[in-house]
């Protein structure tokens, strides 16, 4: 028998985000570490998939990432993702899904990521790093997302040789993060 307390208080619905990592970028490194403590202490659920990163995988990130978030996600619509480089081949199934998404340094050289973030609205907004070579935000002309240079900052959004200044970006970057899981 239902408890009639728990049918007149259903519990609340907790956000779902999807936090997906780079080739070598995983879920331990520091931008997704904290990604993932900002999103559970703002009280939302977290899908982290794991992968290996295989030749057929490099061949057709599009698709494999797409496969595995789907068997991730076991049915379960996200609220947001959180996509680090290899991750962000997720943007074209998020537009399709019409899930907002935070995309860290998006392999922009990849033609279905770049026309993906070309066609995102303003729930999605782009980091990457001014020394990144495969951040091109210039490819992406005439998108409504927001795409934001990180000056100094490589691929791992680090200045090279520089810790405290590495440390302090990433805290920018992270702010990102937290004020669109707030908005969820």
């Amino acid at each position: 028998m239902e408890n009639p307390a728990q049918m007149e208080n259903p519990a609340p619905h907790s956000p779902l985000v999807l936090v997906l990592a780079g080739t070598g970028y995983g879920q331990q490194a520091p931008l997704l570490w904290w990604t993932d403590a900002i999103v559970r202490q703002a009280g939302c659920t977290v899908v982290a998939p794991r992968w290996t990163v295989d030749d057929i995988a490099a061949a057709d990130p599009v698709r494999f990432v797409e496969h595995e978030l789907t068997s991730a996600l076991a049915g379960r619509r996200p609220d947001l993702v959180v996509a680090k480089s290899f991750g962000c081949a997720a943007l074209p199934w998020a537009l399709a899904e019409a899930v907002p998404g935070v995309w860290l340094t998006p392999v922009l050289t990849n033609d279905a990521v770049r026309q993906a973030l070309a066609a995102a609205d303003d729930t999605h907004v782009a980091l990457g790093g001014a020394a990144d070579p495969v951040w091109r935000p210039d490819l992406v002309r005439g998108t409504r997302a927001r795409l934001q240079t990180i000056d100094q900052a490589d691929h791992a959004l680090e200045v090279s040789g520089d810790w405290r200044a590495s440390q302090r970006l990433q805290a920018d970057v992270l702010a990102v993060v937290e004020e669109r899981v707030a908005a969820i």
